[in-house]
């Protein structure tokens, strides 16, 4: 049976609990009982990301997201979605810098179902993964890539203001999507050694939340998952470490085919997990989360100099995080223009710091978000995993909340003061080009030529 348990109902946790297990093969398990719904969600995340890539092979865990439903050993094709769906579940998976993740939700009574589909695939992909699976994903990736990316107004956004953040070599200066040429380049036995390398249960934390019997839920897991062997053969990830900022402005004009100039940046940032992200987190919300924030009164209401003008926070455990600016610009005012006035909000906030009503508003607005996530059995599963698979901890994920409602004025200001100014920042400009070199370009496409984009299933969330 599960070895180790640990239950908890910490001080701002607000009433939620989990319990924790390992079983003898390493596998992590968390479970939390919610019977408000007769629903559960069962939640995997996997201990690899676009970090763990190497040069030449970038891509290849969102690709092999894709490659884990295609089928295992006891479940053919698309059988994955077809069980799950016909159950009444919703099912998905996403891939990031630092993890991949897959999750379902399902009726209660069908819980079993999804521990089962994940179980196997966990254990026996390998037996269902051939060619034309791996050539059949390839061109969805590589479709996906050229949709959401490549083909779109500023879909090259992210993936160059990453490249200018982080240097050429450091595990996060590319993006999960991976380049069209690394796309090609996979092989077969690139995906089958690592699926070998990195999908191992003592790789992974399984979380279940909802309307769950914790005995027979653990039962359950021992029985599919407890005889998967583990796999000691994972490299440590590179070292994602860089100075507090980045020492002078980096900036890249983007000629493109776009509907309006538009000033983004992003910031270099204290890591996720600590108390000085949380302060930048109620920074960025007091100058650019929402219509009530100062960029967008100053730049939008004010000025009207710009339609649009939002300010998140990406927030990375293994790399500095990032500050996310974006500006669109209003009919032909030009980028300088917007680019003052923000300086000027920037040096003012870290001046002055937040007055006690834009505290409130922004540790309001970060609590509602943190309550909304842990208030369903999907949200609360993911934080769960995410918790314990990036800090070590996930209790951690019960009182967060608690955490950021802490944070002083004071702090606020400080880490803007030190953090959000001009030499710490990769810009990126775009302006339209004209109508007569428009025309010459539409409908090409060259992503080679390009710096680099936003990359995967869940980065816009992530960046708010």
């Amino acid at each position: 049976m599960p070895m180790g348990h640990t239950a908890a109902a910490e001080a701002g946790s607000g009433g939620l609990t989990a319990t924790e297990h390992r079983l003898a093969n390493g596998l992590r398990v968390v479970l939390s009982e919610d019977h408000l719904t007769p629903v559960a969600a069962v939640c995997l995340w996997y201990d690899v990301g676009s970090r763990h890539e190497v040069k030449g092979r970038t891509g290849l865990a969102h690709l092999f997201e894709h490659l884990m439903f295609q089928g295992s050993a006891q479940v053919k094709g698309n059988g994955h979605f077809e069980l799950v769906q016909g159950a009444g579940g919703s099912l998905n998976g996403t891939t990031s810098f630092e993890r991949t993740n897959y999750f379902e939700t399902m009726p209660a009574h069908q819980l079993e179902l999804a521990l089962w589909l994940e179980a196997d695939r966990m254990g026996s992909l390998l037996a269902a993964l051939d060619d034309e699976s791996m050539e059949n994903q390839r061109d969805v990736v590589k479709n996906e890539r050229r949709q959401r990316y490549d083909n779109v107004p500023y879909g090259t956004a992210f993936e160059r203001l990453t490249a200018l953040a982080y240097p050429e070599g450091h595990p996060y200066h590319h993006t999960p999507i991976g380049s069209m040429a690394d796309l090609d380049a996979a092989t077969l036995e690139d995906a089958r050694r690592f699926f070998r390398t990195y999908y191992a249960p003592n790789n992974a934390v399984l979380s279940v939340v909802g309307d769950i019997d914790p005995e027979q839920t653990l039962a359950w897991v021992e029985r599919y998952f407890g005889s998967i062997p583990s796999h000691d053969g994972k490299p440590e990830p590179r070292d994602g470490s860089l100075p507090e900022v980045i020492g002078r402005e980096l900036r890249e004009v983007v000629q493109e085919e776009v509907p309006a100039r538009a000033l983004m940046a992003s910031y270099r940032l204290p890591h996720d997990g600590t108390r000085a992200c949380d302060a930048a987190d109620l920074a960025l919300t007091v100058l650019g989360g929402g219509e009530s924030s100062r960029l967008y009164n100053r730049l939008v209401r004010r000025d009207r100099t710009a339609v649009a003008a939002g300010f998140g926070l990406l927030r990375l455990a293994g790399a500095p995080s990032l500050g996310w600016l974006d500006v669109k610009t209003s009919g032909d005012v030009e980028v300088p223009v917007i680019e003052t006035a923000i300086d000027e909000e920037l040096a003012r906030f870290a001046e002055e710091g937040p007055t006690p009503g834009e505290m409130e508003r922004a540790q309001a607005q970060l609590e509602r978000e943190w309550l909304d996530r842990l208030g369903t059995v999907a949200g609360r599963a993911d934080e769960l995993c995410r918790y314990a698979v990036l800090f070590g901890d996930p209790q951690l994920a019960l009182t967060a909340v608690q955490r950021v409602l802490e944070v002083t004025p004071e702090e606020v200001r400080a880490v803007a003061a030190a953090r959000l100014r001009p030499d710490n920042r990769a810009v990126l400009v775009y302006e339209p080009l004209a109508p007569e070199h428009a025309e010459d370009v539409e409908g090409t496409e060259d992503p080679e030529s390009a710096a680099t984009v936003e990359a995967t299933d869940d980065n816009e969330e992530a960046a708010k």
